[in-house]
């Protein structure tokens, strides 16, 4: 068994691995298996900002079954997941990209450049109220297919307000590490990394918040660090 509330929120970090090991790194594109190496390279530990490769799996089938041709990413990192749904869109699809930190998203470039992905990428370093703003200013409301979150927890709740009028009704908003290594069910007294103990809390009012959303459907799913997907009724 493993440590409490470390890595991966599965009940061994050997289960972690091998579902990483025979199921997801098999299939994994090699520039998106290149980039991960190079993040973990330059990252190391931070390297686990990433979604994990089986959670890309899932993204990339995901997207493919939805038909997504128009979606939004709101923080990159240095953009596996961007990459992941990049390769998942055709040819002509499109995805807005922000992030403050373009050093990182720019560590991942070259690979999707070499996955020739970057015509379906519009990179915006900014602050991504100002753009989702300026995205509606310009009538892009109710035009996205999809949305994946995965940047400063505390603002998950005023990204879901913003992205509701984005997303198309019958269009998903995805939010990720939303079981956060397991803290959610842990108890005040419970030992946990300091990061961990800092923003649970604001991943704790997250769920309960969607869960009471009429606006959306949901489901909450164990993998990676958790992941939320909400799908826009109204």
């Amino acid at each position: 068994m493993k440590d409490k509330f470390t890595g991966t929120i599965l009940q061994s970090d050997a289960l972690a691995q091998y579902i990483l090991e025979t199921t997801a790194y098999p299939r994994e594109h090699e520039q998106l298996k290149e980039l991960r190496m190079a993040t973990v390279d330059k990252y190391q530990w931070w390297s686990m900002m990433n979604v994990t490769a089986d959670e890309g799996q899932f993204i990339s089938l995901f997207l493919k079954m939805m038909n997504a041709k128009k979606t939004i990413e709101v923080g990159v990192f240095t953009g596996y997941s961007l990459l992941t749904t990049a390769l998942a869109l055709p040819h002509d699809g499109k995805i807005i990209a922000i992030d403050p930190d373009r050093e990182a998203y720019e560590t991942g470039l070259p690979f999707i450049q070499k996955a020739n992905m970057a015509h379906k990428i519009q990179f915006i370093q900014s602050d991504a109220f100002k753009v989702m703003e300026q995205l509606k200013a310009n009538g892009e409301e109710g035009t996205f297919d999809f949305a994946f979150v995965d940047a400063d927890k505390q603002n998950y709740i005023h990204y879901h307000e913003q992205l509701l009028k984005l997303v198309k009704v019958g269009g998903i908003i995805a939010y990720d590490n939303t079981l956060w290594s397991g803290t959610v069910v842990a108890s005040d007294d419970d030992e946990m990394a300091e990061y961990l103990r800092r923003v649970r809390t604001d991943i704790m009012q997250l769920n309960t918040f969607l869960a009471a959303d009429s606006r959306i459907e949901l489901a909450q799913l164990s993998i990676g660090d958790g992941l939320t997907l909400c799908r826009r009724v109204k």
